[in-house]
């Protein structure tokens, strides 16, 4: 099911605004650790994850927000946010790539398939692939730590960047789960085309889904992005 953040038209508190988001990541963790999430919740997940950064930067546009987040305390803390957000950044980039390349291997496998060839060299490398994307998150899980704040917008701006690190990372694990080895080189020395026609619809679904989350992640990019942009106009003005 999907979940929606209020439209930008209807007037809303910052209050209220914080509620709604906070609701929003109780909702995507509840996604994120239920054992039967699919690569399409993890989609909407992402799309979620840029309507709620959306949100934050009307939050953090508003003059009470402004003048909280230029307070020397508050500045510091910020600036310190701004830093941990490269590293969220430098992920979705990954993973952005990352993508691009495993819809390339499945296409690969499905063409490999529809030839009748031995699928075994393929399936190896989307594994690989795959596992490349986990590794990403090996590198970051000591970098993004962040300190508690009383201040509304980096309280919500770090929970953001935990939930976006949680969801892509959860992302990579059900993708990795898509193709597996035995089946895959066991089918690919039959000749039973029912079966072979099956692998074909699940090729393209798989491929058709990665796009999607391609796609998710690359909304996100760009949102995270005027999110810093909005945070430094504020810290310049």
């Amino acid at each position: 099911m999907a979940y929606h953040l209020r439209s930008a038209s209807t007037p809303s508190s910052p209050r209220s605004n914080k509620a709604e988001v906070e609701e929003q990541f109780q909702s995507l963790s509840t996604t994120i650790s239920s054992p039967s999430a699919t690569i399409g919740m993890m989609c909407d997940g992402l799309r979620r994850l840029g309507d709620i950064y959306s949100c934050i930067e009307k939050m953090m546009c508003t003059t009470s927000s402004q003048v909280s987040l230029c307070q020397t305390l508050q500045r510091l803390a910020v600036e310190a946010e701004l830093g941990r957000s490269l590293v969220v950044l430098d992920l979705c980039n990954g993973m952005r790539e990352s993508f691009m390349e495993l819809k390339m291997t499945v296409q690969e496998l499905l063409l490999a398939l529809r030839r009748g060839d031995d699928v075994s060299s393929q399936v190896k490398a989307y594994v690989r692939q795959a596992n490349k994307v986990q590794k990403q998150f090996k590198k970051i899980s000591k970098k993004t730590a962040s300190d508690k704040n009383d201040c509304r917008v980096v309280m919500l701006l770090a929970e953001a960047r935990e939930i976006t690190i949680s969801l892509l990372e959860f992302t990579s694990s059900i993708l990795s789960k898509q193709v597996e080895m035995p089946k895959w080189s066991l089918a690919s020395k039959t000749f039973q085309r029912s079966k072979i026609v099956c692998q074909e619809e699940q090729l393209q679904a798989l491929e058709h889904s990665i796009g999607d989350l391609e796609s998710g992640v690359e909304l996100l990019y760009r949102r995270l992005i005027q999110n810093r942009v909005s945070l430094l106009n504020v810290l310049s003005s």
